[in-house]
C-alpha cells in the first residue's frame, strides 16, 4: 500500500515542480519546495483518503509549505528584471527540461506578463489555466472561497491580456490621488 501511495504520488513530480519554480522564482529553491512536499505528503499518506484527488492533496501540501516558509522567514521574492538577465547571461543548455518545456509552451512575452502578475493572481491563474485544476480544489489549496479564486482568475487573465496588448499603462489623464 505505501509503495502504491509512493509510486502514484511521484508521477506529478514535474507538476509539482513546475508550480514550485513558479511559486519561489528559483531552480534551487523549487527543488526543495518539492522535496519537502513529498516528505510531507510521505509521513503524512496515512492522512490521505484512498479515491480522491492525490495531485490536489500534494499541491495543497506545496502551496502551505510554501506560504509557511515565506511567512517564516519574513522575506518576500526576489524580483528579477529577465530582460535584463537575458542580456547579461546567454540561455543555458543545461536548463531543465521543465524549464525547456514551459519555455516553449510560452512565448516570452506571455512568460514576461505572467511573471509580472502580482503573486496571488499569478498563482490562481498558473493552477487553473496551466494545472487545470477545478475552482474548488484551487480554492482549498489556496485557502480562500471559491469565489475569490474566481476573482481572481478573471482579474489575473484581465491583467495578462492588458499586458499582452500593451494596455497596463496608466491613462496620463488619470489622477492618482495623493
Amino acid at each position: 500500500m505505501a509503495a502504491a501511495f509512493e509510486r502514484d504520488a511521484l508521477t506529478h513530480l514535474d507538476s509539482l515542480y513546475g508550480t514550485a519554480l513558479r511559486l519561489t522564482r528559483n531552480e534551487s529553491d523549487a527543488q526543495d519546495l518539492v522535496q519537502d512536499t513529498y516528505v510531507k505528503a510521505f509521513k503524512s499518506r496515512k492522512q490521505f483518503t484512498p479515491g480522491t484527488n492525490l495531485k490536489a492533496w500534494l499541491f495543497t501540501i506545496l502551496h502551505n509549505t510554501f506560504r509557511n516558509r515565506r511567512r517564516d522567514i519574513g522575506r518576500d521574492p526576489i524580483e528579477i528584471d529577465s530582460d535584463r538577465l537575458d542580456l547579461v547571461a546567454p540561455a543555458d543548455p543545461a536548463d531543465t527540461p521543465e524549464e525547456h518545456l514551459l519555455r516553449g509552451a510560452m512565448g516570452p512575452e506571455l512568460q514576461a506578463a505572467l511573471d509580472s502578475l502580482p503573486e496571488a493572481f499569478r498563482e490562481a491563474v498558473w493552477l487553473r489555466d496551466v494545472e487545470e485544476f477545478p475552482y474548488a480544489e484551487i480554492a482549498e489549496m489556496l485557502g480562500i472561497p471559491a469565489g475569490t479564486v474566481m476573482s481572481r482568475i478573471s482579474r489575473g487573465r484581465r491583467m495578462l491580456y492588458d499586458k499582452m496588448v500593451g494596455n497596463d499603462v496608466e491613462p496620463a489623464d488619470r489622477k492618482i490621488p495623493s
